[in-house]
This record gives C-alpha cells, structure tokens and sequence, in this order.
C-alpha cells in the first residue's frame, strides 16, 4: 500500500476554483474520508489522486515520489464509482476478472480464480458468481463494484460515495463491511461521502472541505468535539449543532433575547461571541435553569428532538426514547458547561469549555 500526499493542489474549471490550495497527506493504511456538501471538491481531489485531472498547480506524491506525470493506468488505483460501472451481459465472475485480464496486468487464469473467490467470499457474494449483473439488485450490484476494486490488489482504493445510491439499512451494513474489509487489508482508503455518519463511522480521518478550501482535518472525535469553524459544526452532528449569539455582561455570556446565560469560560472570549451547543447538552429537567416552551416535536423511536423556544431564541434538545412532553408546554432546562463551542464573528473557534 501506499501513503499520499496533496502538495498544494489548485484545480480549476473556467471560473469556478474547484480546489483552493488543498494540502493534505494520507497515512499508509489509513481510512481516510473526503467530508463536505456538493460542489465541495471531494470528487475532484479523488479524480486528481488517480490522474484523471490534470491539477493547474500543486504536487501529487506517492510514496514521496513526484507522480504528477505518471498515467493513471500506471498510478496503481482502483476507483469504486457512485454508478456501478459494470457489464450487465457478462457475469458476476467475468465482471471481476476484466481487469486482471487487461493487456497491462495479463494475470494467470489461476491467480484470477483466487483473488475473485477471495473477494467474492469477504464481500458475501460468492453465490452470484454465475449470474448476470444485469440481474441484480442495486446492493449486490454495488458489492461486485468493490469486489471488482479489491481483486486488483492496489496500492490505493478511491471510492466516489459507493454507498450513496443503497437504501439506510443496506448502507449501514456494508459500512461495516467495508471498514472491516479495509482494516483487515490494511489497505489505504480514499472515501468520499457527503453523509457525516459515514465519516464518523468510517474514517481514522476527516478531511471537512467546502467551496474547494479544506476547513479541518482530524479524527472523528477532533472534527466533532473541537470543531475549527461554524460550518464544520453545523456539518457534523444530528441534530444540528445549536449556534447562539452572546453579549459579555458582569462576568456572563448572555444569549441576545433570552434569558438563556453561562459563565464566561477562563481564558475569556470577544465581546461578542457565537455560542456551540450540542442538543445533548441541553437538558430537560424539573430544577432547570432556564425556562422555555416546547415548539416542535420529533420522535425517532429511540430518541426524541425537542424545540425549545427561549424568548427570541430556539434550543434544539435530545431526550431518549418517547417523549411525555406536549407542543405548547412550558419547560425548565439546562445547558451542560462541560462541552460548549465558541466561535467569532467570522465562526472561527476561539475557546472550549
């Protein structure tokens, strides 16, 4: 396997900066996940790592070795795509040999059967070997797309959001799968995902990337309970992260238009400050605090989010299982002073408590 480095990488289409001076290094054997919403860069970075773009500035590295001029047949990946790419007339077995067999690989028949009854069994799907890929359904579809990466032996998978097309049950049971298959390879992952579950889960890191600029990068952990900016926090987390504007007064961080308050952190923060709280820090209770209103209910079964309406202001809360509550009804809570987030006026963090 392989380690990767990002050397200042600038890539643009026309007038749009599809990437802004990325930098980043990925770890030999590392699960390292591309997180942000549409448009972000992540499938350019992928596409400029396998050569498929040709980046404007900027270094790619292999190993330490300059490979900016390497082909992408020669750079030694296999890209798992969104859209499964397979040959519908050909079966499953034949879709997973094609590459073994291309003229710059010409593996032995033998070596062939190995490596595809290897994958076929870690993958689950050595009893539709025989079939068509035509008819399977979208699930066994996307499996045989990453068997057909795995069999190749790589020294770098890239896979473009492979899970985004799976209904939630089947997502989440091949995330396992592939995170087990990956630690077990050892095998350096490049997954690109807007769906920060899959990242939180997936990844030993995160890279957070919007409008082509890298906000954080860090394990799951980092990027959820210290992140760097406002829109890291809002784009990790469900619920969303609740983000208030505060005011300095007499040694508190009062909430503008409520009567939510907290005490100024050691260390101090501006004049004026965003406030992070995580709905699991706000909590219901008789002896609360605050005082609110319940404005809006969402069960989800094995929790519930409340929102709290706070004179100007709305708290977003997560309480476990059904609720009792009611819409309308009056409410006393807490904010927990052990995990808050602040952010200045451009929501760059500036202190944790």
């Amino acid at each position: 396997m392989s380690n990767i480095r990002l050397e200042n990488i600038t890539k643009r289409f026309r007038e749009v900066t599809a990437l802004n001076d990325v930098t980043f290094t990925i770890k030999d054997g590392e699960f390292f996940v591309l997180l942000g919403p549409t448009g972000a860069g992540k499938t350019t970075t992928l596409r400029v790592i396998a050569g498929l773009e040709k980046q404007d500035s900027g270094h790619v590295y292999f190993d330490a070795e300059l490979s900016d001029q390497i082909p992408p047949a020669e750079r030694d990946v296999a890209f798992v795509f969104q859209q499964y790419s397979l040959y519908p007339n050909m079966s499953v077995y034949e879709n997973l040999a094609f590459p073994l067999r291309s003229p710059l690989r010409q593996t032995p028949e033998a070596e062939i059967k190995t490596r595809i009854h290897h994958a076929a069994e870690k993958l689950r799907i050595s009893h539709l070997l025989e079939r068509k890929t035509g008819k399977l359904s979208g699930g066994e579809m996307q499996r045989v797309s990453i068997g057909r990466a795995i069999v190749r032996e790589p020294r770098v998978f890239l896979m473009d959001e492979p899970l985004s097309n799976l209904d939630a049950k089947l997502r989440e049971s091949l995330r396992v799968e592939l995170k087990h298959i990956q630690k077990t390879q050892n095998s350096t992952t490049v997954f690109v995902t807007h769906d920060q579950i899959e990242a939180l889960t997936m990844a030993d890191r995160i890279a957070v990337l919007d409008e082509g600029h890298i906000l954080q990068i860090g394990t799951p952990f980092d990027i959820y309970d210290r992140p760097a900016t406002t829109a890291v926090a809002q784009l990790v987390g469900t619920p969303k992260i609740n983000l208030l504007p505060t005011v300095r007064q007499n040694g508190s961080l009062v909430v503008q238009n409520s009567t939510v308050q907290i005490n100024t952190p050691a260390g101090g923060v501006p004049e004026e400050v965003l406030l992070g709280v995580r709905p699991e820090d706000v909590k219901l209770t008789e002896n609360g605090r605050f005082n609110g209103t319940v404005a809006l209910i969402e069960p989800l079964g094995v929790e519930t989010i409340l929102h709290i309406q706070a004179g100007g202001q709305t708290l977003l809360s997560i309480v476990p299982g059904a609720t009792t509550h009611r819409l309308n009804e009056a409410v006393r809570f807490d904010v927990s002073e052990t995990h808050l987030h602040f952010f200045d006026a451009q929501g760059v963090r500036v202190q944790s408590g």
